[in-house]
């Protein structure tokens, strides 16, 4: 019986989800991306070689399964171009792709817009990757936006492109930004839509057939819940739900078809941009966890902020998720650290609390309680199974489980696939 598996970012994302991703594709029929854009980045390892994907699903690499970029996606067709171009380069060219003709299209008046859109925020700034993302859901919800569909359609292109238009040279003139021309934009992605129309296609059809089939299918998400429009620190979050629950939706097939839930976390925290981090500390250590696990933004380069293991965010995000299966990241960069900190609740004007306000105001004034454990000297990178892990490497997991109530199913002591433990066969 094939099984339909979602992996989910538990914190603010980078929390690994690509290498997860990737080694759980080896037996997977399908993998799908459901939502988001060229906002989210993850770095694989393939042969050696490292690839920084950020649209392309990450079974790509592997000839024998079906990648799909589904209808909660907004795909920006000049960087999916540059992507296949990248991989082709390096010998990749013999894949299986299928895109959404229902997914929505970044174009470039959005990645003015949303550059724009950040300058008028001023301080308020969001701290997002200027990818045009946000202002492409904005038309998308108000039913304005391009869909890949329209790409191949010359007539409906044009009719979109010009309704669009009004609205964003108007913007744009009026905060002195250069206007886009409805010719040359018609002609450049028209011409897209050529390049993509061999794989475009209803893909809720065809991934429903493949779920009749019986195929094991990986459902990857860009982000982490705690970036999610909805359930996120809000409104520091991205523009969609990078959520177990928004996989159908995105998807095209009903919420009961989903069988596992997969949450990435590190073992420690990180977070980009701006918003509310309450463990998030800066010293010596932190700056040698920022080193030892190369915590520089996949799309951006920017530094990671660094945190303590928040076990608030964990909760809330199994509550959101549904989370089944735990998988920790990156356990191999602490060691060494002398005592490791856990966020077990948080103290609010004087009030313990383990959940997260929705008011941001009230989440900046939330301070951590920890408890410390005691870490571990050995290296494990060379680790194959729990019970070669040092003693307190093995409290840290078990501690982990039972503030969670949620199974550590894998355990990552490095970058490479091979540095992948596995306690419970997924697929």
């Amino acid at each position: 019986m094939g099984k339909r598996v979602v992996v989910i970012g538990s914190q603010w994302g980078d929390e690994g989800k690509g290498k997860i991703t990737d080694f759980l594709a080896e037996k997977a029929d399908v993998v799908v991306r459901s939502q988001g854009g060229n906002n989210a980045g993850h770095t694989i390892i393939f042969n050696n070689r490292k690839f920084a994907l950020h649209l392309i699903p990450s079974g790509i690499f592997n000839p024998n399964i079906i990648n799909i970029m589904a209808n909660g996606m907004v795909i920006n067709p000049i960087a999916l171009l540059e992507e296949l171009e990248i991989l082709k380069k390096e010998g990749i060219t013999n894949f299986k792709l299928f895109i959404s003709n229902r997914a929505h299209v970044v174009m470039p008046y959005h990645v003015e817009l949303d550059a724009l859109y950040e300058e008028l925020l001023d301080d308020e700034a969001v701290g997002t990757t200027k990818k045009g993302i946000g202002p492409a859901y904005m038309d998308k919800v108000a039913r304005i936006g391009i869909r890949i569909s329209d790409l191949i359609n010359p007539e409906s292109l044009k009719k979109r492109l010009n309704i669009n238009l009004k609205f964003t040279n108007m913007i744009l003139k009026a905060n002195n930004r250069k206007n886009f021309d409805l010719d040359d934009l018609y002609k450049e992605f028209l011409s897209l839509g050529e390049i993509f129309k061999p794989y475009i296609t209803d893909t809720s059809v065809l991934l429903n057939r493949l779920i009749q089939e019986d195929k094991n299918i990986l459902f990857e998400g860009a982000q982490g819940s705690m970036l999610c429009v909805d359930h996120g620190t809000y409104p520091y979050v991205t523009s969609s739900s990078p959520t177990a629950a928004s996989v159908p939706l995105n998807s095209g097939i009903s919420p009961d078809l989903i069988t596992d839930v997969i949450g990435v976390t590190k073992a420690y925290t990180t977070r980009v941009g701006e918003g509310v981090f309450p463990t998030e500390f800066k010293d010596d250590i932190a700056l040698r966890i920022r080193e030892v696990g190369k915590e520089y933004g996949t799309t951006t380069k920017r530094s990671r902020r660094i945190g303590w293991l928040d076990m608030v965010v964990l909760k809330h995000v199994k509550r959101i998720n549904g989370l089944n299966n735990l998988s920790i990241m990156l356990l191999d960069v602490l060691t060494g650290i002398k005592e490791l900190k856990i966020c077990v609740s948080y103290n609010l004007d004087g009030k313990e609390i383990d959940y997260i306000p929705a008011d941001y105001k009230e989440y900046e004034r939330c301070t951590p309680n920890y408890i410390v454990l005691p870490g571990w000297s050995e290296d494990i990178a060379k680790t194959e199974s729990f019970s070669d892990l040092p003693e307190n490497c093995k409290n840290y997991l078990n501690m982990i489980e039972n503030i969670l109530k949620t199974k550590v199913t894998i355990i990552s002591v490095g970058p490479d696939r091979k540095q992948t433990v596995t306690l419970k066969n997924i697929f």
